[in-house]
């Protein structure tokens, strides 16, 4: 049938990649991350932000689309890449027409979406089709549709809008794969002709220009040592070919990725490295390094004066991340602290926290309750993945192999790294800003891991600014060759920054802003939270005044209810009830 059918070799060569996608397994917010995924990096040929379309419209509506698809058991997610897709007037024509050969295969219409990406080497299209055909059931596409008939539809459709590849574009196209450090359409034949890795290349009539192209191929692939000459016929393939050029090629994109995101500054490229100690840096780019499984990706600009490459968890929002503000990426798949402080109090199988507790006064923590506090935030992280069970409140129930599975589950989440946002401004906006800045928290540490060369010569630099600025708002003073720092600075710093938006929010809403003192509670809903130079934080309303508390990320499912916090330093504790973290 159609899939089994063969295109001619002058036929305009097009890649699919697909991906089936059970929703109830893929998460609540799979499909709405997808969607704002493809249409946010979307740009068209003009270099303008995309717009999601649709069979008959230009401007889909995306939420429609995926409240249409709420009962839908599974979708489809395709990548539809036109080798000469710079060629095509049309691209939206294009994947229209593409989508109604499919629809008369599959003999149903199909409801779908779809956003062009032009912003690369290769423009391709990102298509979403919801699994429900037309009668009601499930759309089912047979596996060796998606594989080959899909990808025959779509050739056929580019080779009738562009006409067939002539024998020069051919022989180019090939003549640019024999040098290429990645898997090519040649290694792909090589592999095929192979038996037991041994390739043969008897000449074979009237293919001569093919044979050719090959040779030259393995001679590239001897000098890469992943082939070798057996005889003048004969070559042996590495068994290692094919993985060792796929990771060549992702290494080469990745290094044009970090080259563009530093725009022509020096650095030392460093990526898929074990890390000794956490990197902090610069967010110089952001993007998705897996655009079907939506699997983001930053460029690092570090204070060790290397860039680094993260790939981020399945999901990981990167509108949270933006570009210029400081990250830190720790590593990830190692033992926390926290976790080997769990198994140690552990005894017959259960973690109490009133016997941490009494532990910590015995060694005379300074605040008891904060530590328990903090391992408590981690079992019911923990107990969400399946991996600790809470008996009652106070009691979880934790597995034999505890570390081993913690150490899994962190590794699995964090892809290279766990990447958490240091700050939202870039460091030319902190020199001045009012508020408790990432440089003001570099210069009550140590700042001897700061490189002179790079973006930790532009710390340095950042840091001196700050300084002056300090001793401006009669916060430093000047002894000699040393700025001396006021005491508590940080503390100083917040608060001043903090009243400065209660008067804001105050003035708003006409609720009293009620500064929270060291260990106090605070009690009210949630309305919503504000970004400021100091960190993010959330505004607690009771009614008649408001609080704002350091936000964290387990609050946010609570926006709009009744929380309670307390405040310690600048660490909280939030307290969600019985339903904490649910």
């Amino acid at each position: 049938g159609l899939a089994g059918s063969r295109l001619g070799a002058d036929a305009r060569r097009v890649v699919i990649k697909s991906r089936y996608v059970v929703l109830k397994k893929a998460g609540a917010h799979s499909v709405s991350t997808h969607l704002r995924y493809i249409e946010r990096d979307g740009v068209t040929r003009d270099g303008e932000r995309g717009q999601a379309y649709g069979p008959e419209t230009d401007t889909a509506d995306l939420k429609a689309f995926e409240e249409r698809g709420k009962g839908d058991r599974h979708q489809f997610r395709f990548i539809v890449s036109v080798e000469d897709a710079g060629e095509l007037e049309d691209l939206r024509g294009y994947t229209r027409e593409f989508m109604r050969r499919m629809a008369t295969d599959l003999e149903t219409r199909l409801d779908w979406v779809a956003v062009d990406h032009w912003d690369t080497d290769n423009p391709h299209m990102h298509i979403v089709l919801r699994g429900r055909a037309t009668n009601g059931q499930d759309l089912v596409i047979a596996p060796d549709y998606m594989a080959h008939g899909m990808r025959t539809r779509a050739s056929e459709l580019a080779t009738e809008w562009l006409g067939p590849r002539s024998e020069l574009e051919i022989r180019q196209g090939l003549l640019r794969e024999v040098e290429q450090e990645r898997l090519t359409s040649l290694d792909r034949t090589l592999l095929r002709q192979a038996s037991a890795d041994i390739v043969d290349l008897t000449q074979q009539p009237n293919d001569r220009q093919r044979q050719t192209v090959l040779r030259a191929r393995l001679q590239r692939l001897e000098a890469m040592e992943l082939a070798g000459r057996i005889d003048a016929n004969h070559w042996q393939l590495s068994p290692n070919m094919q993985r060792t050029l796929t990771t060549m090629g992702e290494r080469g994109d990745i290094l044009r990725t970090m080259h563009k995101a530093l725009q022509g500054q020096q650095r030392e490229c460093v990526l898929g490295m074990e890390l000794a100690a956490p990197v902090i840096g610069r967010i110089a780019a952001k993007g998705l390094a897996d655009e079907l499984n939506d699997r983001g990706y930053l460029v690092i600009d570090g204070i060790d004066g290397r860039a680094h490459y993260a790939r981020l968890p399945v999901g990981a929002d990167l509108t949270a991340l933006p570009v210029g503000g400081i990250a830190e990426m720790k590593s990830a798949g190692r033992e926390r602290s926290v976790d080997r402080n769990i198994a140690g109090i552990v005894r017959d199988g259960l973690y109490r926290s009133v016997d941490h507790l009494v532990q910590l006064r015995q060694e005379g923590i300074t605040d008891p309750q904060a530590g328990v506090d903090a391992h408590v935030r981690r079992l019911e992280a923990l107990r969400r993945s399946g991996i600790v069970e809470r008996m009652v409140d106070g009691v979880w129930r934790v597995p034999p192999d505890f570390l081993s599975r913690t150490q899994a589950h962190d590794a699995q989440r964090a892809a290279d790294g766990i990447i958490e946002l240091r700050s939202h401004l870039p460091i030319e906006q902190q020199v001045r800003a009012q508020g408790a800045t990432w440089l003001d928290h570099q210069m009550v540490s140590d700042t001897r891991n700061l490189s002179p060369q790079g973006f930790g010569a532009q710390v340095r630099g950042a840091l001196q600014g700050r300084r002056d600025f300090l001793v401006e708002q009669g916060l430093a003073e000047r002894r000699g060759q040393r700025v001396v720092l006021a005491r508590n600075l940080l503390a100083t710093l917040r608060d001043r920054e903090l009243a400065e938006v209660g008067k804001v929010i105050q003035h708003q809403t006409g609720l009293l802003h009620r500064p929270l003192r060291e260990g106090e509670r605070a009690n009210g809903i949630y309305r919503r939270s504000v970004q400021l130079a100091s960190g993010r934080f959330a505004m607690l309303d009771d009614g008649m005044g408001f609080s704002l508390v350091p936000w964290r990320p387990v609050v946010e499912q609570r926006l709009g209810q009744q929380v309670s916090a307390i405040v310690r330093g600048s660490s909280v504790t939030w307290e969600l009830g019985r339903q904490r973290g649910r």
